[in-house]
């Protein structure tokens, strides 16, 4: 008898991929190979780049500026990471910013240009505060995941290697904000000069939810075309594998003993009255298809992507037929 089909799998080290990566849940006819060591920024190159492995969480923008240019890229509708990006935009409290029109003319930082983080912020901030990308100075540190050519006029200076980090160009005022995927050193560490551009984030997240019905996908599960174009079988057999593992994650999150936070359970229910019974819902279905859609919009809009790409053209079919399943034999 043949042996399952061996596969690495590159993802982060979620709570929703957590019975996949110790063995409670396995893919029918798939063996796999979980590595979480890494972080997000390592995975994605080596993964786009380098094709270090067989599947991986990779940034969405990253993907579908690659597929929009014609390269060779697959993915499962497949979400493990999500996150609302107001409270993530960084100023120094020097620079005299206190409504986000006060960015107009300033340096921001951001990463890189194409990191999902900095697309998502300036999407929004453009399209829900008329803050004009082009009326900014870009700074960015990092190459880019997939390589591409700017179709509109912006202004992006890319800083030597040499050069100190964001973090401290932050913190020091040599830029004046910053679009960070991740909270900055100098912010964690409580530098008196680094504070957020909304003080009540949640509240601008919440606002932007409730008119939007979008809570920001930020990556998406990429797997080598020539595995699909070999055993097709493979994808919704993966597909249905992180369904179960984010069902058997969601059903213990449920409970309040497993995390030491006083008032967790408020904050889970409060959740659940606002995105809903399920929010980090996988597959395309209408609300999955408008996120996606408008981070293709906003990837036009910014000169990544020459045409606007829509969620019909990302993702690797995952139906199996309507009423069919272990609960309709």
């Amino acid at each position: 008898m043949a042996g399952k089909l061996a596969l690495t799998l590159a993802c982060g080290d979620y709570e929703i991929i957590r019975a996949i990566k110790e063995g409670e849940v396995k893919a029918d006819g798939i063996e796999l190979n979980v590595l979480t060591q890494m972080d997000s920024t390592t995975r994605h190159w080596r993964f786009l780049r380098n094709g270090d492995f067989d599947v991986a969480e990779c940034s969405a923008s990253a993907f579908i500026t690659g597929v929009a240019q014609q390269r060779p890229l697959a993915a499962l509708p497949v979400f493990l990471h999500r996150r609302f990006r107001h409270g993530f935009i960084f100023i120094n409290k020097t620079k005299s910013i206190f409504h986000p029109k006060d960015l107009i003319g300033k340096r921001i930082g951001v990463k890189s240009f194409q990191i999902t983080a900095g697309v998502w912020c300036r999407g929004i901030l453009e399209n829900e505060y008329g803050i004009p990308s082009d009326q900014v100075e870009w700074v960015t540190e990092r190459d880019e995941d997939v390589d591409f050519q700017l179709t509109h006029k912006f202004k992006v200076t890319k800083i030597p290697d040499s050069y100190k980090s964001l973090d401290d160009m932050l913190a020091d005022g040599e830029i004046d904000a910053m679009f960070a995927g991740a909270f900055p050193k100098c912010f964690l560490a409580g530098h008196p000069n680094v504070g957020r551009l909304f003080e009540n984030y949640d509240a601008e997240e919440e606002g932007f939810f409730r008119k939007t019905g979008v809570f920001p996908i930020m990556h998406v599960l990429c797997i080598k075309p020539k595995i699909i174009e070999k055993h097709p079988w493979v994808t919704i057999n993966l597909f249905k594998a992180f369904e179960r593992a984010k069902d058997l994650a969601m059903k213990r999150m449920e409970n309040p003993r497993i995390v030491p936070l006083a008032w967790y359970r408020g904050a889970w229910e409060r959740q659940r009255a606002i995105l809903g019974h399920d929010p980090w819902e996988y597959g395309l279905s209408d609300i999955n298809q408008s996120n996606i859609n408008m981070l293709t919009g906003y990837l036009h809009q910014q000169g990544i992507t020459s045409t606007h790409m829509k969620s019909a053209e990302l993702f690797l079919p995952v139906s199996q037929g309507r009423r069919r399943g272990e609960d309709n034999i």
